[in-house]
């Protein structure tokens, strides 16, 4: 095969243009001369020579170049339809209805069978069944509580301690919590950051709503703490404005119950659970999954929640992956019919 190669140039004198830097990875041949330079690439085996115009031709000089003729065609990458990818198991992530989710962990929770401090079997539990459905492409954040260690709404008003600081006493107990639950899920690999609502440069990131989602995208889990920053605020409150910020699609709340009940079953032994209750039927019969002020902005924003019980073994993975659990406030339209406990293990 043979090409011709001008030397173009805006001068009488002809030159003779120099073949160099021949990079064969990127299968391109550079053509250098004093003022101006031509790109000779050659693609699926034809050759394309890119010439200035406006330059004059003054000289031609044949090259001669062997091109072989058994080029490896590049292989084209297998496609899935767009949403729908594969976990090990073989099963189609478009079977979940959650991709973004936030996990709500109360304190009192961590603190397992122990009055108060953390549990550690408590907190891998919840990093193993987190694990395994970060694996399946799910994206989770998580707000802690700090009931276990420090709660400021039971303090305030004692020993002299005022609302105000009591609730940042609160909102410290929250980062140890988190930082914990970091320790425990790095443990077994899974790759997770903590942003407080308030700088703490040596052991935690600030919170920005920008980073904690490029975390999520890039599969990390995020713990966010301190609650809201502001004192007068719970967790939930917390959760709630978290989850609307990150767009997450649901907000799961972890408890000790198995849910919503029609009434306080300690009081009541007729109270039932519900499977299912609206908004304004939480608001209406002050129902105590959470404060009103948490509860209002997720009716606000259309968030649905989720109340079940976290210490039931695989009911933190089956209500992440959208599967009938506790209770779901809002967003009837959401879950999935629940599988047998065979399928639901992780």
């Amino acid at each position: 095969m043979t090409f011709d190669v001008a030397d173009f140039s805006q001068t009488s004198t002809p030159r003779c243009t120099s073949i160099a830097n021949a990079n064969k990875k990127k299968n391109r041949l550079r053509f250098d001369s004093r003022a101006w330079f031509l790109l000779l690439t050659w693609k699926d085996r034809n050759l394309s020579l890119s010439i200035p115009f406006n330059f004059k031709c003054v000289e031609v000089q044949t090259v001669r170049l062997s091109v072989p003729h058994n080029i490896r065609k590049p292989q084209l990458p297998s496609f899935t339809p767009f949403n729908v990818t594969m976990n090990d198991v073989g099963m189609s992530k478009s079977s979940y209805k959650w991709r973004r989710v936030l996990l709500k962990v109360s304190g009192e929770v961590l603190a397992g069978d122990q009055a108060q401090n953390i549990d550690p079997k408590v907190t891998m539990a919840i990093a193993r069944e987190v694990a395994a459905v970060t694996r399946l492409g799910i994206e989770v954040a998580i707000v802690v509580g700090g009931g276990n260690i420090f709660r400021g709404s039971s303090w305030a008003g004692c020993s002299g301690l005022d609302r105000s600081s009591a609730d940042y006493i609160g909102m410290l107990a929250t980062v140890m919590n988190a930082i914990f639950l970091q320790a425990t899920m790095e443990s077994i690999g899974i790759p997770t950051r903590v942003q407080t609502a308030f700088r703490m440069s040596e052991v935690a990131e600030p919170y920005i709503r920008r980073r904690a989602v490029r975390h999520l995208e890039k599969g990390r889990v995020v713990i966010f703490a301190a609650g809201t920053g502001n004192p007068f605020f719970t967790t939930d409150t917390a959760a709630a404005l978290r989850c609307a910020e990150i767009n997450a699609e649901v907000m799961l709340k972890g408890t000790n119950v198995d849910g919503v009940y029609s009434d306080n079953p300690k009081h009541n032994p007729n109270a039932s659970l519900l499977e299912t209750a609206t908004y304004q039927e939480v608001i209406s019969r002050d129902l105590s999954v959470m404060d009103m002020t948490a509860i209002t902005l997720c009716q606000e924003n259309n968030i649905p929640v989720v109340v079940f019980n976290l210490n039931e073994p695989g009911n933190i993975a089956n209500a992440i992956i959208g599967e009938r659990v506790g209770t779901l406030i809002g967003g009837h339209e959401q879950l999935v019919p629940a599988r047998s406990n065979k399928q639901n293990s992780f």
